[in-house]
């Protein structure tokens, strides 16, 4: 049975790209899905039939009131809370579909945690946690186990030629990763590296540094990627992509997904949840580590791994699949 699907687009450039892998996968299953863009008035003609709109709203450039014909769907879905944040402001009393790949019990996982951390407890709330021993650590109902994963006739080789030696996307929002990757731009100066995060993270990493470093900072910074299809182009052109996981007790990052599934070598640190790739994805153990290890893979051949990783991402990471599969558990 095709189901009716009202997604909930967030503000957080990392939540997009995830959830946006969800929506492809409900799609990919026959399923329809409507999105709203938290970031902008909705302005197809699908929505609006949808949607009533004051001009006010409009004009103010947000969505304050909505008025939503609830009966058309069958769940309201998002990135963290995006979706119970919005089904309670809304007074939708829909069924919601939540991914976390977060903490829930911090700010990291959106405003209005401590709020609507309780609706986890609530019928009619299925929420999904990329983190194994989170999920085996946590009470809340309907909660399930679900690692990443990714739309895999987006995030696929394109057969690019290679810009760039090592490619980092994400914050350096802390001092130990803004310190990490300042020390491996100093140790590598032979290397090129890309840096892909918002405007915002960039200057915020730049107001932390010596004047020295600024200059490393700027020559790495790329630009800020908030859509599937570049993100998939960037990792395509990257010959290595290097991972710092920074949530979680056992889980790996969406970043470890899209670039395996691009079939782009990836140096990761240690993490438990590396066995769901066999334990063959190249890791380092310290800072003084990373730079031989990338040193190495730069000029070794990695396809057997790489290849081996995108086999494993179209047997039990896909989108089509994984969606199925939350979809079933739901049912």
């Amino acid at each position: 049975m095709s189901l009716k699907i009202l997604g909930i687009l967030p503000h957080s450039i990392g939540g997009r790209l995830t959830i946006s892998s969800i929506f492809d996968g409900f799609t990919l299953n026959g399923h329809d899905v409507t999105v709203i863009d938290l970031l902008k008035i909705p302005n197809s003609p699908k929505l609006l039939e949808l949607l009533k709109i004051s001009d006010t709203h409009k004009s103010s450039g947000s969505i304050t009131k909505l008025e939503i014909q609830t009966e058309q769907f069958d769940f309201i879905a998002g990135y963290g809370f995006s979706a119970i944040k919005f089904n309670e402001e809304n007074k939708l009393k829909l069924k919601t579909i939540n991914y976390f790949s977060d903490v829930i019990e911090t700010s990291a996982a959106g405003n209005g945690y401590d709020v609507y951390r309780k609706c986890l407890y609530e019928d009619g709330n299925y929420s999904f946690y990329w983190d194994k021993d989170l999920v085996e650590k946590s009470d809340y109902k309907n909660l399930f186990y679900m690692p990443h994963f990714v739309n895999t006739n987006i995030y696929k080789d394109l057969n690019l030629k290679k810009e760039y030696d090592v490619m980092f996307a994400g914050r350096l929002d802390t001092d130990y990763r803004l310190n990490s990757f300042v020390k491996l731009l100093k140790s590598l100066p032979e290397v090129k590296f890309a840096w892909f995060a918002i405007e915002k993270h960039f200057n915020d990493a730049l107001s932390r540094v010596s004047d020295e470093d600024k200059f490393l900072i700027k020559n790495s910074y790329v630009g800020f990627i908030d859509n599937e299809k570049d993100m998939a182009e960037a990792l395509n052109k990257s010959k290595i992509v290097i991972n710092f996981n920074s949530q979680g007790l056992s889980s790996l990052n969406y970043r470890t997904f899209q670039t395996l599934a691009c079939q782009t070598l990836l140096i990761s640190d240690e993490r438990k949840e590396l066995d769901l790739f066999d334990n063959i994805i190249p890791t380092y153990n310290s800072l003084e580590d990373l730079p031989q290890k990338i040193k190495y893979w730069l000029s070794n051949d990695h396809s057997q791994i790489t290849e081996t990783c995108r086999k494993i991402i179209e047997k039990k990471h896909s989108s089509k699949l994984c969606t199925q599969y939350m979809l079933s558990l739901i049912k």
